[in-house]
């Protein structure tokens, strides 16, 4: 059995990085990210060193471009790593923006600097097809190993990726693995729904959803509208903390379309409604440039996005929308919406209120009533984005750069519109596996999600008489 080794992601919900070691000279990286929230440690840099052997690694597979998944790049290319970036082709288009913008937070602002090592890093990316194995181990000598991998859709942000690792040790016998990445839910905007694989002998799991249910996410824009609109009745500003990519992108879908919806009434005699008028912010260059690549990248949207824009229609890129480009106009956004009280939606980074523009409405905003904090995606513990969450609701308080804000904005969730699996998502992942792993490490969740996910997969082994082990972060 193929030995794996974690770096990250296995016993938090960040981090992700899991080495696969073929033999004594090959071995594989799937991930390389970053540590946030609670999983970051006092000393961050030591932290984001690379500090295992790279010496066999033959390539890095990117399951997708989120910072948890790629945020360590920089430093494992300084340890220097040269070998193949595996990736899916949409990938390949976010990546390097992704990368700059995590150079000039976390690395350097020197241009040069950053300009030779993206020169660098386009050089060693590798764009794969969805569904076409690519090798990336292969000896011809006699007893030697044989290794591919696939990238297969997982639904979860553009580009997103599941992977396969095919291996065929020097005896002849195989082995299969698959890291899942980060799986999307059903019924996600834009995005087709993951599908199972055949199956192989071991599985990589996520599980930050492990111990839950979302709501039916055919409701969910419903859920979303109810929110804005219920927040819009103090008139205030709604802030959504979203992540420049998958979120922010979804939200944009979903709102054309509430939009669109208004309008059609008001056309058929119904009262006009505040929707028609009511401004749609995203204040995020890097979002604003996710968003073009996303446009650029439409034959990988879902059916239901096509028929959108078969019917003329253009969801990422509508009359109600407005792009907050420079810090100088940002700060006017904050400061005008803070005191006039108009009624706007705010979508900006970052996902988990760990940094980023969405810091300072928050500080501007979260003690007036008027305003609401809308969360539609996971909250690691330890970000500020988990206690506005946890103890807004009661009145409470957040620390935010070292002061205290007391939180007299409103604060809601929408636990169904994540871009993650389900505990029952997670569950078919599995049981739509035409032959089942008999081992399956779960990652890339919290203590409680990752064993409530356990206790789910060993039952359901037991009902099918079939046995399994179930590595629980180790």
């Amino acid at each position: 059995m193929l030995n794996i080794t974690h770096h990250g992601g296995a016993k938090g919900v960040t981090g992700s990085c899991h080495q696969l070691t073929l033999d004594s000279e090959h071995s594989l990286l799937i991930d390389c990210g970053l540590f946030q929230g609670e999983d970051a440690t006092e000393d961050a840099f030591d932290q984001l060193q690379i500090e295992f052997d790279i010496s066999t690694v033959k390539a890095l597979v990117i399951t997708h471009v989120h910072i948890d998944h790629v945020g360590r790049l920089p430093y494992l290319l300084a340890a220097g790593f040269k070998g193949p970036i595996i990736c899916s082709i949409p990938s390949a288009k976010l990546l390097p923006l992704v990368i700059e913008d995590a150079l000039k937070i976390g690395f350097t602002r020197n241009a040069q600097l950053i300009e030779r090592f993206q020169q660098q890093l386009e050089s060693q990316i590798v764009s794969v097809p969805y569904g076409k194995w690519h090798t990336v181990v292969e000896k011809t000598e006699q007893g030697s190993i044989t290794t591919r991998v696939k990238l297969k859709r997982a639904g979860h942000i553009l580009g997103s990726s599941y992977v396969e690792v095919a291996h065929q040790y020097p005896n002849g016998e195989k082995e299969r693995v698959i890291f899942s990445g980060d799986l999307g839910a059903p019924y996600a905007p834009l995005l087709p729904a993951p599908q199972s694989p055949y199956g192989c002998e071991q599985l990589v799991l996520e599980s930050t959803y492990g111990d839950r249910q979302h709501p039916d996410r055919r409701q969910r824009r419903a859920t979303l509208k109810q929110a804005i609109e219920q927040a819009l009745t103090n008139g205030g500003t709604v802030m959504v903390p979203a992540f420049s990519i998958g979120r922010t992108q979804e939200l944009l879908y979903e709102l054309e379309g509430i939009i669109y919806e208004a309008e059609r009434n008001a056309k058929r005699g119904l009262p006009k409604s505040l929707w028609q008028t009511l401004e749609i912010i995203v204040d995020s260059p890097l979002a604003a440039r996710f968003t073009q690549v996303y446009r650029e990248l439409k034959p990988y949207w879902d059916d239901e996005a096509q028929r959108r824009l078969r019917s003329g229609r253009h969801p990422l890129n509508f009359a109600n929308l407005y792009t907050v480009d420079s810090h100088a106009e940002h700060e006017q956004t904050v400061e005008y919406l803070a005191k006039t009280g108009r009624p706007a939606v705010v979508i900006a980074a970052s996902g988990m209120c760990a940094g980023g523009r969405i810091m300072n409405y928050l500080k501007a905003m979260l003690g007036d009533e008027r305003h609401q904090v809308l969360f539609v995606g996971y909250q690691g513990a330890g970000t500020p984005g988990r206690d506005i969450q946890q103890y807004g609701p009661q009145g409470g308080w957040v620390n935010i750069d070292g002061e205290r804000y007391d939180i007299k904005a409103g604060v809601s969730s929408i636990s169904g519109y994540s871009a993650h699996a389900d505990q029952k998502d997670l569950l078919n992942f599995v049981k739509r596996m035409r032959r089942w792993p008999h081992t399956i490490h779960l990652v890339h969740g919290e203590q409680t999600a990752r064993s409530a996910l356990k206790r789910e997969l060993e039952a359901m082994y037991a009902r099918k008489g079939k046995g399994v082990t179930v590595m629980n972060g180790e």
